[in-house]
């Protein structure tokens, strides 16, 4: 499964990386979020781990296993028969930046996932949204 959403921002790139790296903060900006909370290595970087607590899923750790600073970063879920990948990216130039996030789930048991197929859409839609009003205001 891979889903992804992209959305037009109208904020200086510094301010879009800067919301968007401030993870502790999520939850101030979408309703997807019920907690976050930044294990280590801190502030985000490569090799960070993050809990993640959302509203009718299961509690997650991430690890960051790609880190561009000041464009992306990618962090993966790994339980037994399904690893999750995460990545939220700044794309397009400076005048017009844009932010495309994508998760896409694979493993031998990724059919588990299946039923929160719809939820983990809608949260990724509503990430994209609460991110666009937070930067652009």
């Amino acid at each position: 499964m891979r889903y992804e959403k992209t959305v037009g921002i109208d904020a200086p790139v510094d301010i879009i990386w800067s919301v968007l790296t401030d993870v502790e903060k999520w939850p101030e900006w979408t309703a997807s979020i019920r907690d976050v909370e930044l294990l280590a290595p801190q502030p985000l970087r490569l090799g960070s781990r993050v809990k993640v607590r959302q509203p009718k899923l299961p509690t997650a750790v991430w690890e960051v296993t790609d880190f561009q600073p000041g464009r992306s970063f990618t962090w993966v879920n790994r339980s037994p028969g399904l690893t999750s990948q995460a990545a939220h990216e700044i794309i397009g130039t400076e005048e017009r930046p844009r932010v495309r996030l994508m998760i896409r789930q694979h493993g031998l048991l990724s059919f588990l996932a299946w039923p929160f197929l719809p939820t983990t859409r809608r949260y990724v839609d509503m990430e994209a949204a609460g991110l666009k009003k937070r930067c652009e205001a």
